[in-house]
């Protein structure tokens, strides 16, 4: 990428995103505009695909809800989305989850990380808290 690019993109990134990956189960804040009202709305699903770099890196979140499987594309750097938070880490071996489109129930379930590898993958720069681990 040019240099110019990169410096022009730079003051719309946004500096603290938190580290997920697909599989795992996420809480998407959005800002929605009404009128002149502003307000947060939270959609929370499973993260089922990643792509893109820079400003146009997105990432898919798929739910069911009321029966119906409903998917949604956010960019990571929109100024509508205020935050992320992980809720649950997801084991898969995959990098786009299509299988999980149109299932419902236990079929549309991801195998969770649990214990000190989720805090592993949380914070791998830091060492596990000392009340975690386990003599």
């Amino acid at each position: 990428m040019h240099p110019l690019v990169k410096k022009i993109e730079e003051k719309y990134r946004k500096k603290a995103l938190p580290q997920f990956n697909v599989g795992d189960s996420v809480k998407v804040h959005t800002k929605i505009i009404e009128g002149d009202k502003e307000r947060v709305q939270i959609y929370s699903g499973v993260v089922i695909g990643k792509q893109g770099n820079g400003l146009s890196e997105m990432f898919v979140v798929s739910r069911v809800e009321f029966g119906y499987a409903n998917e949604k594309v956010f960019p990571i750097h929109s100024p509508g989305i205020t935050n992320v938070e992980v809720t649950k880490r997801g084991k898969v071996r995959k990098a786009k989850l299509s299988y999980l489109r149109g299932k419902l129930g236990k079929a549309a379930k991801v195998e969770g990380i649990f214990g000190l590898d989720a805090v592993a993958e949380v914070e791998p720069t830091e060492e596990a808290p000392q009340e975690l681990v386990s003599t």
